[in-house]
């Protein structure tokens, strides 16, 4: 089959929110009005990334979900995406696997593939997702003010565990792995949440490589510092069992947002918590003094090394 053929069999889809979709030289998109464009781009690399034995369906999912959660981060409604992979070989019972959980997520998200790429080449797989957000209502990094809460969604580190335990460096009964196994493989993309934080949040980042790491790059951006309640931190009954909360802190692939909101909005976070049934926990404050401080309950300070993941640390 030729590279065109693969595209049309696996990749061409309908995109009705699309002037023009896959199959001509470029996309044509028309941005609704009154909304700037929100782009970002993510590479997933075999063996870096992902074990090159990952089940394609998984990994279809999630090659779109770490892309989803950069617009989430936003606050930016995802529209459309472009997909390049490099393949070591044709497989096309991989593809089919892989394109169905890619679209599934991008069907329950409402995206548009819309182009991309394909070459014979190491087992690579890179998505650039565009979005649109209202102008003057976007979530940026560098918008942190001090006073301001310091939120978290969901629970953090049992993405990191599942890691550990596959990377041999925890070793869990198939209970336990069952257990965090899924938000690893199928992260849950806090869309929907970043839509709502607009004009009650300042602030934010999806948590990728770790809270204390990202969380810095809001703290740096903003030339601010932080106080976190390390006890306050949300994590999994499992976790504190196993008494693996420090991968609350340094662990990665948690997909969930760290934002910071005002401390008279806190209601209105409450209120956002309650009608997504999602877990939005309160950790800490920004603060004007440059650094991250931890505390536990008694007012402590704490000291921890570990920062997270750097590919190239």
């Amino acid at each position: 089959m030729s590279e065109f053929g693969l595209i049309r069999r696996h990749f061409t889809r309908a995109a009705p929110g699309a002037l023009l979709g896959v199959g001509d030289d470029a996309a044509l998109l028309q941005v609704s009005p009154g909304n700037v464009l929100a782009v970002s781009t993510d590479m997933l690399v075999s063996g870096t990334h992902f074990f090159p034995d990952a089940d394609p369906f998984l990994l279809g999912c999630k090659t779109l979900a770490v892309n989803l959660s950069d617009m989430a981060a936003m606050g930016a409604r995802p529209r459309w995406a472009t997909l390049a992979i490099s393949l070591p070989a044709q497989n096309d019972e991989w593809l089919d696997r892989f394109s169905a959980g890619f679209f599934a997520l991008a069907q329950q998200h409402e995206v548009d593939l819309v182009g991309g790429d394909t070459t014979r080449g190491p087992l690579t797989l890179s998505v650039t997702i565009l979005g649109e957000v209202a102008s003057g209502q976007v979530l940026r990094r560098d918008a942190a003010r001090a006073g301001d809460d310091i939120w978290v969604s969901g629970e953090l580190g049992d993405a990191a565990l599942a890691l550990a335990h596959l990377q041999g460096k925890v070793n869990l009964s198939a209970e336990d792995y069952a257990v965090c196994a899924g938000r690893l493989h199928q992260p849950q993309p806090r869309v929907a949440l970043g839509v709502a934080l607009r004009g009650v949040a300042h602030a934010a980042i999806d948590v990728s490589d770790g809270l204390l790491a990202d969380l810095g790059h809001i703290l740096d951006a903003s030339g601010m510092g932080a106080v976190l309640e390390i006890d306050a931190l949300p994590v999994s009954a499992l976790l504190r069992r196993l008494q693996q909360t420090r991968l609350a802190l340094n662990g990665g692939d948690d997909y969930e947002l760290c934002f910071t909101a005002p401390a008279e909005r806190r209601d209105e976070v409450a209120w956002i918590a309650a009608s997504m049934g999602l877990p939005l926990t309160r950790i800490g404050q920004v603060v004007v003094e440059q650094g991250c401080q931890l505390r536990d309950a008694g007012g402590a300070c704490l000291t921890f090394e570990e920062r997270g993941y750097d590919h190239f640390g």
